[in-house]
């Protein structure tokens, strides 16, 4: 059974930052690629950032392109989102996933789920 804890979120003023987290059991996460998610109320969930397998690549949604970085943590089964310049339009749950892929932004492809993380940005 693979579970993802996310951890990291809460009340930012706008322009602040904070830093998610994941942890996957049940998976060797290194071996797999690892993705961020968020939606927000009213609307669908969309892609955030994704990270290969080695770490080597990273993706981002042209939204958080610049602000955002996604990293595999020192513990092999992690990752992490580092968010900065946060806005009101930021404010979403976020979720992590894993894919059995090198690399891919499609949320179809991701087969394991974590339960989010509220992140709320104030103006």
């Amino acid at each position: 059974q693979v579970q993802l804890v996310e951890s990291g979120g809460g009340l930012v003023q706008a322009g602040g930052s904070l830093r998610l987290s994941c942890a996957a059991s049940g998976r060797t996460s290194s071996s797999y690629a690892m993705g961020w998610f968020r939606q927000a109320p009213g609307k669908e969930r969309e892609f955030v950032a994704s990270i290969s397998r080695s770490g080597s690549s990273t993706y981002y949604a042209d939204s958080v392109k610049g602000r955002f970085t996604i990293s595999r943590g020192n513990a092999k089964n992690s990752v992490n989102l580092q968010m900065n310049s946060l806005q009101p339009d930021d404010t979403a749950v976020y979720y992590c996933a894993t894919a059995p892929s090198a690399i891919t932004i499609r949320s179809g492809e991701y087969d394991y789920w974590g339960q989010g993380t509220q992140v709320t940005v104030s103006s």
